[in-house]
């Protein structure tokens, strides 16, 4: 199927071929028939993609400046480079049919005409209360400017307006002129601001007043004069802008206890005089309304009861597609032109020279398309040829996944083992095709069941979310595949059991669990200096981990665990490689309740004790600074200590012989653990981490977490 996607690092849109989504749980499948481009937003991204390197880094200096002291120049440099080369899709009002309902999806059915925040592409996956049923009566074209006229809804929501007010709406694009309309469909008198003389005239067109700025009008004596003197009842900012004018000037049209809310984007540098004179109320506006950005509203369909929240974004879509129906709200003078997808990417250059373009609607075949799983790739930059006799070749590859660290980290080390590479597999399938276009692989896939079942592939790598880790080894293992995944390698005992049962029915096979620390060339240096100790270690590793917020996925103990297990493992396996014997005690103690910290597993110090009697301390805690390297080992050992500073600089005290080891720039190992990964499918031989240590590490997280709770 075809999609847009637009490259930040080329300021490129285009039209990408992609497998067609996989219709998951608490989804549906929707052929579009027609989507709307908005023409603000993607405006802006546009015009960011098409802006010079240092413009982009100040969007996020904090970010950049944090990675340049934690990880050093060239790393944030490359990490700044390969951000900005994944393609973002564009779009989010879409109108179309649906072809597949998900298994819990009730209230749809196969061929009910739906919108959602889709994206431009001729097949989505959507969850269900992203989506509402289309009225017989309003047309497909009417019905993709739904999502955005929900946008300006929810401001309206919040302005609380009454029957009889009088509120401006100030910046009258396409979002404005909606807003306009569904003013007025609740009674207000309402005056349009904006730079446009054709904008204010669709304005008086809906029956709104409007005030033309461009022939130097003022806008605040425009409001007083609306008023009657009296300062208007409410303000809906609408228009996007750099520039705090539009916030002073809301409030110097204000009555006094008057309502300010911002919906567009402008600068928000306010005047405290402004609103302390007046006790003016002023609020930015969150997108579609109550549960936007709540992953158990949007992605697991958890509603929230309608007696208590009686506007949901889903809800929103409904109230504007009656209005739609009732002729309330009129969307067809808004239609600047209709453009056919293919033509679609010459489309986004005309959106930065051409500022008049208000609704421009991409149109879809009607015929049902094919639903596609599987899309051969032509690589964007072709791979070198590879030596057909190196082992290395007959290591083929399918890999699970192509998330940020995925693309950023793995499959680039994967590509340099020289293994060939068959297949890659996303449930979106556009994630897929641009990872193989970009790293050469052969194929794109939105059914992970293809490459389990691909005859050429002998070796998948597992890069998904945690939760999915188990099952995902269970079935490659049965299918005769060499497994590769990375952490966590289990979120339960039973499914540890599960994988153990697994494995020991395919004892030929390579497993691989991604605890890349002990693969590290400084770990590795410290495990061969501390080999010929006479007596045990005692080890503290501080991580400085970093804040994630408590609605992460990360952080659901279902998905992804919890932070030790889901990333703690990793620390607790450097200790165990270090120390050489199993782990024998956990003892672990969480922070304590307070406040404010829902989450307390991500402030724990563990202690481990070893079989040799070497006892390893983790502090992990997640209430630091970012400015302050994210990893420090220490370890004692017979009179020398060694120290390990963020996988760049060993150490060294009281060693004689080592005065300490410094690399050019960070290494945690991934790459050394790929590439040997791969040379031992190719050659053979045993796990490179024993199923004991593998099982003995997990179990650890597993009990410092059940000893917290």
């Amino acid at each position: 199927m075809k999609q847009i996607a637009h490259n930040l690092k080329t300021g490129e849109t285009e039209l990408l071929n992609t497998p067609t989504p996989t219709c998951a749980a608490g989804q549906f499948l929707i052929a579009t028939r027609r989507s709307l481009i908005s023409v603000g937003t993607e405006r802006m991204l546009v015009e960011f993609g098409q802006g010079n390197l240092i413009t982009k880094v100040r969007s996020q200096p904090q970010k950049v400046l944090d990675k340049i002291k934690t990880d050093g120049l060239l790393p944030t440099l490359e990490a700044v480079f390969a951000r900005l080369d994944q393609p973002l899709p564009l779009g989010y009002c879409n109108a179309g049919v649906v072809l597949e309902v998900g298994q819990g999806v009730t209230g749809f059915a196969v061929g009910d005409r739906v919108v959602s925040n889709g994206p431009h592409a001729e097949v989505v996956a959507v969850p269900q209360n992203l989506c509402a049923r289309i009225p017989d009566g309003v047309s497909d074209d009417a019905a993709a400017f739904t999502v955005l006229a929900a946008v300006g809804l929810q401001g309206i929501r919040l302005v609380n307006p009454t029957l009889g007010e009088r509120v401006v709406v100030v910046g009258l694009g396409l979002l404005g002129l909606m807003t306009v309309q569904m003013l007025l469909a609740n009674g207000c008198q309402v005056l349009g601001i904006d730079l446009d003389s054709q904008k204010c005239a669709l304005a008086r067109q809906f029956g709104a007043e409007a005030v033309d700025l461009s022939n130097g009008t003022d806008p605040v004596a425009a409001g007083m004069a609306f008023s009657e003197g009296r300062g208007v009842d409410a303000v809906v900012i609408t228009a996007s802008t750099k520039s705090s004018e539009p916030v002073h000037q809301a409030a110097q049209m204000s009555r006094k206890r008057g309502r300010i809310v911002l919906v567009g984007v402008t600068g928000l540098e306010l005047s405290r005089a402004d609103f302390y004179e007046k006790e003016l109320t002023f609020q930015v506006s969150c997108s579609y309304g109550p549960g936007r950005y709540d992953e158990l509203y949007e992605q697991k369909g958890q509603d929230y009861p309608f007696g208590f929240v009686r506007w949901t974004e889903q809800r929103n879509f409904e109230a504007v597609l009656d209005l739609m129906a009732s002729g309330r709200m009129d969307a067809t003078p808004l239609i600047s032109r209709r453009v056919p997808l293919v033509q679609a990417p010459a489309v986004y250059q005309e959106l930065v020279t051409d500022r008049s373009l208000l609704g421009v609607l991409l149109t879809y075949p009607d015929v049902q398309p094919a639903l596609e799983q599987v899309v051969q790739v032509q690589p964007r930059i072709a791979k070198a040829p590879l030596a057909r006799s190196t082992p290395q070749h007959q290591v083929a590859v399918g890999v699970i996944g192509a998330g940020n660290f995925a693309s950023l980290v793995l499959i680039p080390a994967v590509v340099k083992t020289g293994a060939r590479l068959e297949a890659i597999a996303t449930t979106t399938g556009r994630d897929a095709a641009i990872a193989a276009r970009k790293f050469g692989f052969a194929q794109a896939v939105s059914d992970y069941r293809k490459i389990l079942e691909h005859p050429a592939i002998n070796t998948v790598f597992i890069l998904t979310r945690h939760n999915t880790h188990a099952r995902l080894i269970v079935e490659a293992l049965a299918a005769g595949k060499h497994v590769f995944v990375e952490k966590p390698l289990a979120l339960t005992q039973d499914e540890l059991d599960q994988i153990n049962a697994a494995r020991q029915q395919a004892p030929n096979l390579q497993l691989l669990v991604g605890f890349n620390r002990r693969f590290a060339p400084l770990a590795v240096e410290m495990r061969k200096l501390l080999g010929a100790r006479t007596e045990p270690l005692t080890m503290i590793y501080t991580v400085n981990a970093g804040a994630i917020p408590a609605h992460h996925w990360t952080q659901d103990p279902l998905v992804g665990g919890g932070r030790i297990i889901g990333e703690g493992c990793h620390f607790i396996d450097l200790l165990r490689f270090l120390a050489g014997h199993p782990i024998v005690n956990v003892s672990a103690h969480a922070i304590g309740a307070a406040p404010g910290l829902a989450v307390r597993e991500d402030k724990m110090t563990i202690t481990l004790t070893f079989a040799d009697g070497s006892l390893g301390t983790v502090h992990y805690f997640a209430n630091g600074s970012k400015q302050f390297p994210k990893e420090r080992l220490e370890v004692f050992s017979a009179g020398r200590i060694l120290a390990l500073d963020n996988f760049q600089r060993l150490h060294s005290y009281g060693w004689a012989g080592f005065k300490g080891q410094r690399l050019w720039r960070q290494d945690k190992g991934h790459g050394a653990e790929v590439a040997a990964f791969v040379e031992r499918v190719a050659h053979g031989g045993s796990w490179l981490i024993p199923w004991e240590e593998l099982a003995d590490v997990t179990q650890a997280t597993f009990a410092a977490v059940e000893q917290v709770q």
